[in-house]
């Protein structure tokens, strides 16, 4: 392929992929390989369901999302000649759940006034994080118990309308900065730490692609490869120059010293080692998302990450 087209979403956690975009890491890559003059479109995405279609269609050759995303597409696709597997991770990040309800300590405290923003109900990463919380805050069989409540919108509408206090939207299950930023507005306040639900350090985005694409493609896959890499390897490097590339790729109006502080925390790693990924497939097994279990993390991994110690 001389052309080639990658998806990216919303926030400082895509941060790696915003890089090799910025420094065209991968058309690099992919000339040391023999393949000069490669064309990367990159297209964004409020959502992992719009994109898993584009892949699917093939319209998409490289897609990047939370983990509930690409397990579902794994087991929806397994054992067809476009069977969707991961790269890699590209980062481990806590997911933070704000509301600006003063009534709201816990999930339980939600009520049918209330509106949860997230990218995309029910299949997100998320959604599905908050419905491990609702099982394990209302008792098995009730993981759909705050679904109702949930609208889907990407994270810079979210804050918007977080912020704005116009909307019905009062809570927003979001991603780094946007929920970070959230908090600097006094009244809004964390209900729900998706670390805390996973019982660690868990994986918030990965890369995905078909199996078809895998196996006609090795240089450009190759390439990808060796440009996450470099992507990731200059971020844990020089986190300053990181956060300053975010703000002026971004266009956002945050302090540098801010998104610093965000992406140098000990909470969050850009890296392409997956954590915690088959306690989402476990869960999303026994409510019924996914009918297929996966034997180990690996089964839903192409060889590129097989020999990590992931989880």
């Amino acid at each position: 392929m001389t052309e080639i087209k990658i998806a990216r979403q919303y926030g400082v956690s895509y941060l790696p992929l915003m890089i090799m975009q910025d420094q065209k890491l991968m058309e690099k890559q992919a000339a040391a390989e023999g393949i000069p003059n490669l064309k990367v479109d990159w297209v964004k995405f409020a959502g992992g369901n719009v994109m898993n279609d584009a892949l699917l269609s093939g319209s998409l050759q490289i897609a990047s999302g939370g983990v509930g995303p690409l397990v579902m597409m794994w087991s929806r696709t397994a054992g067809t000649p476009l069977a969707v597997k991961a790269l890699s991770s590209i980062n481990s990040m806590p997911l933070l759940l704000n509301t600006s309800n003063p009534k709201v300590k816990t999930i339980k405290d939600f009520t049918d006034k209330d509106k949860i923003a997230l990218p995309a109900v029910k299949v997100s990463i998320q959604a599905i994080t908050l419905q491990m919380a609702a099982e394990k805050a209302f008792g098995p069989g009730k993981e759909n118990a705050l679904d109702h409540l949930t609208v889907s919108l990407s994270h810079p509408d979210a804050q918007q309308a977080l912020l704005s206090g116009a909307s019905e939207i009062d809570a927003h299950f979001g991603s780094p900065p946007f929920q970070e930023q959230e908090l600097e507005k006094k009244g809004i306040h964390t209900v729900l730490n998706s670390y805390d639900v996973l019982g660690g350090k868990s994986t918030f985005n990965l890369v995905w692609c078909t199996s078809t694409f895998y196996k006609q493609n090795p240089k450009l896959v190759k390439a990808f490869m060796g440009a996450l890499e470099k992507s990731i390897e200059m971020i844990n490097h020089d986190k300053k120059w990181a956060a300053q590339t975010y703000l002026r790729l971004s266009g956002q109006k945050s302090d540098v010293a801010e998104i610093e502080h965000m992406i140098d925390t000990p909470d969050v790693s850009f890296t392409t080692v997956p954590h915690n990924v088959m306690k989402y497939a476990t869960f999303m097994l026994h409510t019924g998302l996914i009918q297929k279990k996966p034997d180990s993390w690996q089964a839903m991994f192409f060889p590129t990450m097989h020999s990590a110690d992931g989880s």
